[in-house]
């Protein structure tokens, strides 16, 4: 009898530890368990703050998922929580994987976030990017892999991706062998080696959110916008004579027979890549260059097969009206007055011619 009230004494003991040990349990759990509206910067610092926190992907491969926290503080969205980007994280510690974050939840026209908005989204979507994106292509790239995740900060910022030094870095992460013509350019070189930041880089010719195959009418590149795009530059005085660049090319090239056949609508005459080349411009120079004597009779016979030496030695960009110009400035001179004096004979002409009409109406009206 007495052994059977020693056991329940012991069972009640026991579950009152049990009921304790379970209750314990059930409030830490509670305890880390956070609610949406208490999770803070700081909870996700707990792990993502570490430098060797990461996973591993299905490939293999680790992707780090550590933030930098102290640059973070530094960016565009430095006042906001993680979670008004990451929807999907309702509790801490927070289950993976996340879902993608989509920026137009806050950049859209007439927010109430206070996000700066724009028509960039509807342009995106419209652009040779975000058709692709939509079009299933996951490689295509997003808000994201241009403007940065953590760490976005203003275009005059050095640290940002959109920095007029970062950008062909940038593009090229997934434009490589573009980038790596480019950087052997006269634009890449000034911009990556001379720090010459007006040089063209790639959203100077192609342009930020609305960047377009080269064969869509509306592209910048088209080969009937192309010459009006590189005249953005080639066409800004105070740009060329900052850097010494010839100031007439742009005008010279209106006024010549590819410009004029250009300006009516022919797609197949000569623009400025023609000659120039696209990413891998070099100035004449250059022994590389399309456009050093050594290549012009290979770059003119694109379009004029056979052209010789002899073809390729005439002067280009020629302003007829100085004397640069050679022959052609005194060819020039010559029929200019020639008009001028076939005018003026012209005119003396017609006044004799009148004049001698009116003396033999006179006459007659005597008679």
């Amino acid at each position: 009898m007495r052994e059977n009230i020693k056991n329940r004494k012991w069972r009640r003991r026991a579950e009152f530890f049990s009921s304790l040990l379970l209750t314990f349990a059930i409030f830490l759990v509670l305890l880390s368990q956070r609610t949406y509206a208490q999770l803070s910067n700081d909870d996700c610092k707990t792990c993502h703050g570490k430098k060797d926190f990461h996973k591993m992907l299905p490939d293999g491969t680790i992707r780090s998922l550590y933030i930098d926290f102290n640059l973070f503080s530094k960016s565009a969205h430095k006042s906001e929580r993680c979670i008004y980007c990451h929807i999907d994280v309702k509790e801490f510690p927070c289950k993976t994987p996340l879902q993608q974050v989509d920026c137009q939840r806050c950049h859209y026209k007439g927010n109430l976030a206070g996000a700066p908005s724009s028509e960039r989204y509807r342009q995106y979507q419209e652009s040779i990017h975000g058709m692709a994106r939509m079009a299933g292509n996951t490689k295509a790239p997003i808000c994201q892999d241009c403007h940065g995740s953590h760490y976005i900060f203003h275009k005059d910022n050095p640290l940002s991706k959109t920095n007029q030094e970062n950008i062909p870095r940038n593009c090229g992460r997934c434009h490589v062998d573009i980038y790596s013509v480019y950087q052997s350019s006269i634009h890449g070189l000034a911009v990556e080696k001379e720090k010459k930041y007006e040089a063209a880089t790639c959203t100077d010719c192609h342009t930020e959110h609305t960047i377009r195959r080269h064969t869509d009418l509306s592209s910048s590149v088209y080969v009937s916008q192309v010459s009006a795009t590189c005249a953005r530059c080639h066409a800004n005085m105070d740009l060329l004579r900052k850097f010494g660049i010839p100031i007439e090319a742009v005008e010279t090239y209106k006024e010549s027979f590819h410009g004029v056949a250009s300006k009516f609508g022919a797609k197949t005459a000569a623009n400025c890549p023609s000659c120039h080349g696209y990413h891998d411009i070099l100035p004449a120079k250059d022994p590389r260059s399309s456009i050093n004597p050594s290549h012009l009779p290979k770059t003119c016979g694109k379009c004029h097969p056979g052209a010789s030496k002899n073809f390729a030695k005439g002067k280009v960009h020629i302003n007829p009206s100085k004397k640069e110009a050679g022959i052609i400035y005194y060819v020039a001179q010559f029929f200019k007055y020639l008009t001028l004096s076939v005018m003026i004979a012209l005119v003396l002409h017609i006044i004799l011619d009148l004049r001698k009409r009116y003396k033999i109406k006179k006459t007659v009206g005597k008679e």
